[in-house]
């Protein structure tokens, strides 16, 4: 492994280029291997990984098109998308003057059903991020992947990776073999927050029951369209529950998951809380009110009403302090932070959007 690279200083360029909260890297063949023991090395090329999901593979074409990428996103040197750092530059980077991209890995290091598989896989996902992204451009800032089932690995992972500041937040999915409201993830959470870390809830994870609480849908398009139900079940649970209550300051973001629903949800749970606040008395504040205080939104995708302007009021109703850019670089649905916003803000309401919102909810060191 190569030492890391020594810490950048926050030039100016950082300080006021955009923060993009969801880039995807993906590994070149073998890629894990020098990351992972002798045992895990040999594990995964006998038996694979044991999915916690009913799919043998889903990533099959044309749904995923394939990788789910953008065509002008395949590196000219061989590779998938997104697994070029000096393409990643040219492509996202330098363009955009992106200051610091999130790397969001979608690897499902996390979503074995052996934990043991999944702590090795997450290790060696977290090592791969920084040695093999992070060092060859340090705007780029790795998540930390844990494997959530297992509390006691997750928070030595956490632990490991504390110091490292290539690590910017932990990263666990909005499809979890319980909702993360329970109990059982709370030490996650106790290590996020003694570790200065935010929680990255990136849409997708396990897949061990029907993504539509109706059952199987038939389309695509459903398919596609219920993922966002997953994270409005999560934003529910971890407020209901009492997350919030419990670790005050922990700082969740809702990454690409949309965000229109953000409203609706929290008009929804106040009416309800009204009338049945009694069986929720660790709740002390109305439910909107954490939603306001403890989650944030990635705007990717971004959403598109007939009339522009509907979107502002969308982001007036949330709060602008809760929203961060998002591209989703390599995959089709790319977001151009120069074209996706078709409405008008203020310089404020730009840069609380594209950069000051991510300084306040990132661990950049």
């Amino acid at each position: 492994m190569n030492a890391p690279v020594n810490l950048p200083e926050h030039t100016t360029d950082q300080r006021l280029g955009i923060i993009d909260c969801d880039v995807h890297p993906y590994p070149r063949p073998g890629a894990f291997n020098p990351y992972l023991s002798e045992r895990w090395r040999k594990h995964i090329a006998e038996y694979g990984k044991f999915n916690c999901g009913i799919y043998a593979d889903r990533g099959t074409y044309p749904r995923f098109s394939p990788n789910t990428s953008r065509r002008d996103s395949w590196p000219p040197g061989g590779g998938l998308p997104g697994s070029d750092v000096d393409f990643i530059r040219q492509q996202l980077l330098d363009p955009y003057n992106i200051a610091y991209g999130v790397l969001e890995p979608l690897l499902g290091g996390n979503t074995s059903r052996n934990l043991e598989e999944a702590a090795a896989l997450c290790s060696a996902m977290n090592d791969w991020q920084a040695y093999d992204f992070v060092d060859h451009d340090p705007r780029l800032r790795a998540s930390i992947l844990v494997p959530q089932d297992d509390a006691e690995m997750s928070i030595k992972e956490i632990e490991k990776r504390s110091g490292d500041w290539r690590f910017c937040q932990i990263q666990l999915g909005s499809k979890t073999s319980e909702p993360l409201g329970r109990r059982r993830y709370w030490p996650i959470f106790a290590a996020a927050v003694e570790h200065g870390f935010s929680i990255g809830l990136h849409i997708g994870g396990t897949q061990s029951s029907p993504p539509s609480a109706g059952g199987w849908p038939q389309f695509y398009i459903e398919d596609h369209q219920v993922l966002s139900h997953s994270m409005q079940n999560q934003a529910a649970s971890l407020i209901l529950e009492g997350v919030f209550e419990q670790f005050p300051t922990l700082k969740v973001v809702l990454i690409e998951g949309g965000f229109a629903w953000a409203p609706t949800l929290g008009w929804r749970l106040d009416n309800h809380w009204a009338k049945m606040r009694d069986e929720v008395p660790h709740l002390k504040r109305k439910p909107s009110d954490y939603m306001k205080t403890n989650l944030w939104w990635a705007t990717q995708p971004v959403e598109e009403p007939e009339h522009p302007q509907d979107l502002r009021q969308i982001f007036d109703w949330i709060g602008w302090d809760r929203m961060m850019y998002s591209s989703d670089y390599p995959h089709w649905d790319f977001d151009d932070p120069h074209l996706a916003f078709k409405f008008q803000m203020t310089e404020t309401e730009k840069r609380m959007l594209f950069r000051d919102n991510a300084l306040d909810v990132y661990t950049f060191r």
